[in-house]
């Protein structure tokens, strides 16, 4: 276990009050916040989200959503009472864990734990991809064979950091549009596609012929490690 930072939005005090005890028992500084108003700034200097679904104003999923774009790199754990398979589906689009209540705090401890490890805490920062260098935490992406940094948009690195943290998996257009812009993808919109077209040719060493960024015909894209 490593000390972090949680940011942890729950409306419920007397919830709030003992996970937040219970988190810093555990040695992780914790960030309370009873609604997303102002998640995105606190985000900024947390380590790992934990979100409820059910918020005053926006709902958690939108939250999660608009948190994920700003930074993919950050862990997410959805935390609700919504237990339906459609709600943890709809969550797990864009979260990267999902915890129903009533749960025991060690378990939520836990998989905070699995999320550091995975975001990189204790493990190698850099990731490597074809002749691609990437630096996960630090949100940079290098050309292995010069060494230089590879400038990527903001939106274009949000889908690269979407499907390098999911790889080998596909990932519907509707699932990485919904996530890194945070709103519901409409059929038909060829957004994702031209920033997908763009980001291959920074990317790829022949962007007409991918072999990092791959089109699965008719569903949506993957990056192969």
């Amino acid at each position: 276990m490593c000390m972090a930072t949680v940011l942890y939005i729950e409306d419920d005090t007397e919830i709030a009050g003992w996970v937040r005890e219970h988190l810093e028992r555990a040695g992780h500084k914790v960030v309370w916040l009873p609604s997303g108003e102002g998640a995105i700034e606190r985000a900024r200097d947390a380590d790992v989200v934990v979100l409820d679904v059910m918020l005053p104003g926006l709902d958690g999923f939108t939250v999660g959503r608009r948190l994920k774009a700003e930074a993919p790199a950050r862990p997410i754990l959805m935390l609700s009472a919504r237990a339906a398979v459609e709600d943890k589906l709809t969550g797990l689009q864009f979260a990267d864990d999902y915890l129903t209540k009533p749960f025991h705090p060690e378990e939520l401890t836990a998989r905070i734990d699995v999320l550091l490890r995975r975001a990189g805490a204790g493990a190698p920062e850099e990731l490597a991809v074809g002749h691609l260098s990437v630096r996960m935490r630090d949100n940079v992406v290098v050309d292995g064979r010069t060494g230089e940094e590879i400038a990527l948009t903001g939106k274009q690195f949000h889908i690269f950091m979407y499907l390098l943290r999911r790889p080998n998996q596909i990932a519907t257009k509707e699932q990485i549009y919904e996530a890194v812009w945070g709103e519901p993808y409409l059929d038909g919109d060829k957004t994702l596609m031209v920033h997908i077209r763009h980001l291959r040719e920074k990317i790829e060493l022949d962007p007409a012929s991918p072999t990092i960024l791959e089109t699965i015909r008719g569903i949506g894209y993957r990056v192969r490690l």
